[in-house]
Formats: C-alpha cells, structure tokens, sequence
C-alpha cells in the first residue's frame, strides 16, 4: 500500500542525496500556489502542510485544492496533515486516501503520557497504511505553540532519547521527529539552542528506518538548518518563513489595492521566501 506513496519517496531521496524538503505550512490557495511555483520554477521537490485547523476550517475543500495542486505539478509535491492530535481528524484525513487528500499525515498523540502516546501511535499508523498513507510520530515533546495548533503552547518540552526512538520505531511510523532544542513558535531570549550531539544518537538509533523531521525553524540561521540535514534530518518544516512577509503585505497594502492584485502579489512574496529555502536546503535541482 506503501510502494508509491509520493511522501516516502521525496524524503527517501532527500536522505539518500543528503538534501532537505521544505515542508511549508499553508493556510490559504495563495500560500499552496506559492509552494507548487517555487517548487517548479527551482526543479526542486517539495511538501504542502496543512494542520487540523483545515479541516474544521472547510471540511475537505481546502485539501482537495491542495492535493489538485501538490499531485498536478511537473514535480514531485506530497501533501501532509501537521499536528493532528485527534484521533477522529486522523481517521477523517486518512480516509480521503492518497489521491483525494494526503500523502501522509502526523499522528502526534505527545500530549498523552508515553504509554498512551505509543499505543494510539502504533494503532492509527496501523489505521493510516491500511490506506496507503505514510505515517510521521513525535518522540518526546517539542516546546511551543503555532498559529492552528490548539492547546500546544502550555505543554513542557521533553528532548527524545535514543530509547524512545526504537519505541517509536516499533509503532511502523515512517517519518520520527525529534525534540532536541527545537521550538514550535519564538525561541525567546535563550535563541536556538540545538543539542546535535543528542540529534546523532538518534540518528544512530533510527538506523534509516525511519526519515528524521525539524519542526521548528523560526529564526534558525541558514548554517543550522544544513547542519541539521548533515545529520540526517530530510523535512524541513516551516510556517512563519511565509506567514510573516503575508502578514507585512496585509498591513502595508490590506485595502489599498484590489484584492486580486493583493493575492497575487502575496503568492509572489511567499514564492521567492520558499525558492531561497529551497536554496538553503540543497534541494534546488533536484529532480
């Protein structure tokens, strides 16, 4: 059921390349189109995010424009589900199935005690392949919150460990994505922090079974990002790299120009931010 799906392959091939996704958070048809643009126009492969916001946002109509988008481009794009940390919005998502909706989704149950956290992973993973979606878990928790992640913000960050990893790994997920320093959201006066020595034990330990993801790029400088693919990592998960310049062209031209010309000005602006992470992260040119 696995065989073609679109998001194990780009991130196989980032692994195998030594070469990072740029995994874009997108709240609305200027930010997917933004993603699908710079993804053709840099050759580079490419993943659309949506979180759980989407759904009770418009059911499934912004995600079937966004599986229109990712699987009718001249590369490869896959759609993922961020974050979903209900069992019911995984089980709405994954029974879309590929070719409707999303290539794969996160089931991120780190909210529970890790008894309840592994035992819900390891059943919706199982509930996902069974319909040919791969699967993304997080082992530990990543501190911070994000803009359409509910109730993120007052859970206490715990790093991963090594241990943890071949539990996870035992569920059958796909993509592990671990805590160790990164921050959803602002990392606050202490700045990034990032414990590689801790990110290669778990590389170590995930011995290329499973394809390693960062979450939390806000303000991470360029060198670090490619000091994360050097040690595997092949998602790179980003929100506010596009979310700010939107935010900017609102406040600067919100109503004063017409709403078409705002839209595509707005594609554009996101477009270039997502062309130079491409560039970041080595994927430019790729397939």
């Amino acid at each position: 059921m696995l065989s073609n799906n679109r998001s194990i392959k780009i991130l196989e091939a980032a692994e195998k390349g030594r070469y990072g996704i740029v995994s874009v958070v997108c709240y609305n048809i200027e930010a997917i189109l933004a993603v699908a643009r710079a993804a053709e126009a840099q050759r580079s492969p490419a993943m659309i995010l949506l979180f759980p916001w989407a759904i009770r946002y418009a059911s499934s109509h912004l995600i079937a424009f966004a599986a229109s988008v990712a699987h009718s481009a001249s590369v490869p794009i896959a759609l993922h589900l961020d974050h979903a940390a209900s069992p019911e919005d995984i089980r709405f998502a994954a029974d879309l199935g590929p070719e409707r909706g999303f290539d794969s989704i996160m089931v991120d149950m780190s909210h529970y005690e890790k008894a309840e956290n592994l035992r819900l992973t390891k059943e919706l993973t199982t509930y996902c392949h069974e319909r040919g979606i791969a699967v993304e878990a997080e082992p530990g928790r990543i501190e911070g919150g994000e803009d359409g992640l509910k109730g993120t913000e007052d859970l206490t960050g715990m790093m991963t460990t090594p241990e943890e990893v071949e539990e996870f790994v035992r569920t059958g997920i796909d993509f592990l994505a671990p805590a160790f320093g990164n921050v959803h959201g602002e990392y606050g006066p202490r700045g990034v922090q990032l414990e590689f020595d801790r990110l290669e034990s778990i590389r170590q330990e995930a011995r290329g079974r499973v394809r390693l993801v960062l979450h939390g790029t806000t303000a991470v400088p360029p060198e670090t990002i490619q000091r994360c693919i050097e040690h595997g990592v092949s998602k790179i998960n980003v929100n506010k790299l596009i979310a700010r310049p939107y935010a900017e062209l609102l406040r600067e031209k919100g109503g004063k120009i017409p709403t078409t010309k705002f839209m595509e000005e707005a594609t554009c602006v996101m477009q270039e931010r997502i062309e130079w992470q491409m560039q970041v992260c080595g994927s430019v040119a790729k397939v």
